[in-house]
C-alpha cells in the first residue's frame, strides 16, 4: 500500500502525505457550494478517470483545463441513471490513478439498492486492483436518495464540505467524519475555496 497525494496540500499534511491507495472517499457538498474545485484538484494530480452524471464532458474538460485534462479521460453516460453504463465506464482505471464520479446522486436514485451495493463493490475492486483512489462526490439538498447510507458505509473516508453564508462572510469547513485505517480529524478544517483550495486564515467573525 502506498500514499497517494490529494493535490490539496492542507488535506495531505494532516493525512501524512495523502490518502492510502484503494481509498474511496465520498465528499459530501451543497450543490450551491464550491466543491467542485476539490474534485478539480483530485483529477489534476495524477492519471484519472472522470465520469461525470450531472454535466457534459465538454464542461468538465473545461473546467480542468488548461492543465490537467491531458491526463484525464473524460466520460458522460447517455443514461445517468444507468449502474451498468457507469460501471462500464470506470474500468481500466490507471495504475495509482484517480476515479471520480461527479455525481454519485443520480446512481443513487436506482431503484434496487442491492444493485447499486454492487456497483459500489466493482468501484472498490477497481481501485483495489489499480492501487488507485475513488472519489464519490455525494451532493446534497432536499432529502437525501435512500442509498445515501450506502455511499457512506462502503467509504474509507468521508469528506462533509459545510458552506454558511453570515452577513458578507462565505466560511467553509471541511469535516473528516470517517478515514478507515488512519485518524478522523478532530476539528474541521476551514477552507478557503476561490480559484484554489488553501486553508482560511481569517479570524471567525462572532
Amino acid at each position: 500500500m502506498v500514499t497517494l497525494p490529494t493535490g490539496i496540500s492542507v488535506l495531505d499534511r494532516q493525512f501524512g502525505g495523502g490518502l492510502p491507495s484503494g481509498s474511496v472517499v465520498v465528499l459530501k457538498a451543497n450543490p450551491d457550494s464550491q466543491s467542485e474545485l476539490i474534485l478539480n484538484r483530485f483529477a489534476r494530480i495524477r492519471r484519472c478517470r472522470y465520469l461525470t452524471t450531472v454535466r457534459s464532458a465538454g464542461a468538465v474538460e473545461a473546467a480542468l483545463s488548461p492543465d490537467g485534462v491531458e491526463e484525464t479521460t473524460v466520460e458522460a453516460p447517455n443514461d445517468a441513471r444507468d449502474l451498468d453504463e457507469a460501471a462500464s465506464l470506470t474500468e481500466d482505471l490507471p495504475e495509482n490513478g484517480t476515479l471520480i464520479v461527479d455525481s454519485v446522486e443520480p446512481l443513487e436514485a436506482e431503484t434496487a439498492p442491492s444493485a447499486y451495493a454492487e456497483f459500489l463493490d466493482g468501484v472498490r475492486s477497481r481501485v483495489d486492483d489499480a492501487d488507485g483512489v475513488a472519489l464519490l462526490h455525494a451532493l446534497r439538498g432536499g432529502e437525501d436518495p435512500r442509498t445515501r447510507r450506502v455511499t457512506e458505509q462502503i467509504a474509507d473516508v468521508v469528506f462533509d464540505l459545510r458552506t454558511t453564508v453570515t452577513g458578507t462572510e462565505i466560511a467553509n469547513r471541511l469535516v473528516v467524519s470517517k478515514f478507515r485505517g488512519g485518524a478522523a480529524l478532530e476539528e474541521p478544517l476551514k477552507l478557503k475555496l476561490t480559484d484554489e483550495v488553501a486553508v482560511d486564515t481569517s479570524r471567525d467573525i462572532a
